[in-house]
């Protein structure tokens, strides 16, 4: 059973080192892009309209609020 217990909390550490890997790496590539202005504000603004448009459909299909 502790075989079982040692094997099952080492799931979380690798949920949370591969959503950390996938972050660095979107980071790392989209580093360059944040040096001019125009693309930085455009770059911002479409993360900020997908993670709007994430959450708002998500609420809605949950039916956390009335829509």
């Amino acid at each position: 059973m502790k075989d079982f217990l040692d094997n099952l909390s080492r799931y979380p550490r690798y949920f949370i080192t591969f959503t950390l890997g996938i972050f660095f790496f979107l980071f790392d590539k989209l580093k360059p892009y944040m040096e001019r202005p125009l693309t930085a504000i455009a770059l911002v603004g479409l993360m900020g309209g997908t993670f709007a448009f994430t959450f708002f459909t998500l609420r809605a299909m949950l039916g956390l609020s009335p829509v």
